[in-house]
């Protein structure tokens, strides 16, 4: 089961990426890592080159704005004025982050469009009708997509709230068959490695159940990014359902796309279990209640 499952990968046609705001910036200074932004949209135009369907959801914007306007701690800085401040300095980082990667993906000839999404992208009947038409358009031309919540309007009532189970929206929504995840993290440990020496790791997730949903943490690793292993698990809980495969794997190289692609034992690998049942815009709706 396990190796097959691995190897039936690289036939996988419709892939949705994940990566997070730790992952595209320098630790030391908070700007764009250019190198490893360069290697992931390499590694999703051979994708594309490969005939296959990609979409890329990236953080990041609202990091870069609070870079380019010089703010280190929007929440400390700003007090209860800081919604307001995050959503100008998404609105200033995500057109720096759009244009960066539209330069780096036409380095490679391709072509790329910008989706923001918010819960009522979702939830509303209309909304959803209409982003399913556009992101199968878009793919229809071998454009690749790329998503962030729209954190310029986004509140507490309207957010999805993470790209980890953003992520996992668009894939169901889309009906992707694969969900890669890019984390600080090898994969699921049965306790946080960080804390715990003895914490072992699960290379494979056959079916998701309560017990493991509890093994969440809430916290993360990373002073940028807003979801840890809880989220993932709960990514991984709305992929598997929808009917997508999912692998969370360490973005320290970001080459480790193309591995899992060729059915290397890389991450965590959660299989797919399609329930009829599930329903995505319920989901959504109750995301946070």
């Amino acid at each position: 089961m396990k190796g097959n499952s691995r190897a039936l990968l690289k036939d996988k046609q419709r892939i949705v990426v994940k990566i997070g705001s730790s992952s595209l910036q320098h630790p030391e200074t908070g700007d764009m890592d250019y190198i490893r932004m360069e290697v992931l949209v390499r590694e999703l135009c051979d994708l594309r080159n490969r005939g296959k369907d990609v979409v890329l959801v990236s953080s990041g914007a609202i990091a870069a704005g609070q870079k380019a306007v010089h703010i280190k701690d929007i929440n400390k800085e700003y007090g209860d004025n800081h919604i307001a401040v995050k959503q100008a300095c998404a609105a200033i980082g995500q057109a720096r982050l759009m244009m960066t990667y539209q330069k780096m993906f036409a380095e490679y000839n391709q072509v790329t469009a910008q989706i923001l999404m918010t819960k009522n992208t979702i939830v509303d009947n209309l909304n959803r009708y209409n982003a399913h038409n556009t992101f199968s358009e878009l793919l229809k031309m071998g454009v690749i997509p790329i998503v962030n919540e729209n954190d310029t309007i986004a509140t507490y009532e309207i957010e999805i709230g993470d790209n980890d189970t953003l992520s996992a929206v668009v894939a169901a929504l889309i009906g992707a068959d694969l969900l890669i995840l890019l984390s600080d993290i090898d994969g699921l440990y049965t306790d946080d490695p960080r804390k715990n020496k003895d914490a072992a790791f699960i290379d494979m997730v056959e079916r998701i159940d309560e017990r493991l949903m509890c093994m969440g943490k809430s916290s993360t690793g990373s002073s940028v990014g807003t979801g840890g292993m809880n989220t993932k698990l709960i990514a991984a809980k709305i992929a598997t359902s929808a009917g997508a495969d999912m692998v969370i794997a360490n973005s320290a190289d970001i080459r480790i796309i193309h591995r899992i692609m060729d059915g290397r034992n890389l991450g965590t690998f959660f299989c797919a279990h399609k329930d009829e049942n599930f329903d995505l815009p319920d989901f959504v709706a109750d995301y946070h209640k």
